[in-house]
């Protein structure tokens, strides 16, 4: 069994005078351990796909199974708590909490998991901040780090509930070339080493060539799904009639994103033992 299978899933969004079909007919499977990037032109639908695979959205039609459970089915908090058990997020702006420490912003998502103490969750976040290369900047704040280093903290975060799925929003949209190289190699290992599930989104053809996978969406529908990198630029590049995806599903994100990252958080964890 896939750990994510999609079948013939459609995303209609009802604007009042008109429809926007930001998914059309979408049937495709993801295996277990696979690094895999959604790419295509603006209003392909690669964000509202993104968003799906994520449980930030629900498709209008089909069926959408994440390891086994059905998510179309679901509740709001059902999804909720799925995101918070399967899947990891790490977005283009980072979204830390900035007068917050490294550590207390990964310990955030630790916070609505029941049955772990403040020792575990101070245990796992310094684990996954050592992990990405930041066991020396545990106790410093956002304006204290480079983009490089939020993003690292964005990427331990992320780890923290040792998901299944990576899931990454143009992780280096906001990073220099260098600092993107040693943000995608880290994504490589975590896929290698620890057999996590990759997904990311991307308009940069040299962070889509890191993936074994590409799948290429136009129009809402897969046009491209290959590992053959070249074949999936030249779809790329074929001209494209644009749509209104990617703006109603960057209002799908934002809605969603304060269920995952609040914009406060009462009484942070302190550095009890």
């Amino acid at each position: 069994m896939a750990l994510i299978e999609l079948r013939d899933v459609r995303r209609v969004y009802d604007l009042g005078e008109v429809e926007v079909h930001a998914l059309r007919t979408v049937t495709l499977d993801i295996q277990r351990g696979e690094y895999v990037a959604l790419i295509g032109p603006s209003g392909s639908g690669k964000s509202t796909l993104m968003n799906t695979l994520g449980c930030l959205d629900r498709p209008s039609h089909g069926s959408y199974r994440l390891d086994g459970d059905e998510i179309v089915t679901m509740s709001r908090d059902q999804r909720a708590k799925i995101r918070n058990k399967q899947l990891g997020f790490v977005f283009q702006n980072f979204n830390l909490l900035n007068r917050t420490s490294a550590i207390e912003n990964v310990e955030l998502p630790l916070l609505y998991s029941t049955g772990i103490s403040s020792r575990e969750r101070r245990m796992r976040a310094k684990e996954m901040l050592t992990k990405v290369g930041l066991g020396d900047r545990l106790y410093h704040h956002s304006s204290q780090l480079s983009g490089g280093q939020q993003q690292r903290v964005a990427i331990a975060r992320a780890l923290v509930n040792y998901p299944a799925i990576l899931m990454a929003d143009e992780p280096t949209g906001n990073l220099d070339s260098k600092t993107s190289r040693e943000v995608i190699a880290l994504f490589q290992e975590l896929n290698q080493e620890r057999q996590i599930t990759v997904i990311l989104v991307t308009h940069d053809p040299a962070v889509a060539k890191n993936a074994r996978r590409m799948i290429v969406l136009r129009d809402g529908s897969v046009a491209v799904d290959t590992s053959d990198f070249q074949l999936a630029m030249e779809e790329m590049n074929r001209e494209t009639e644009l749509g209104d995806d990617e703006e109603i599903a960057s209002q799908v994100v934002t809605q969603a994103t304060a269920e995952i990252q609040p914009a406060a958080v009462p009484n942070p964890p302190g550095n009890e033992a």
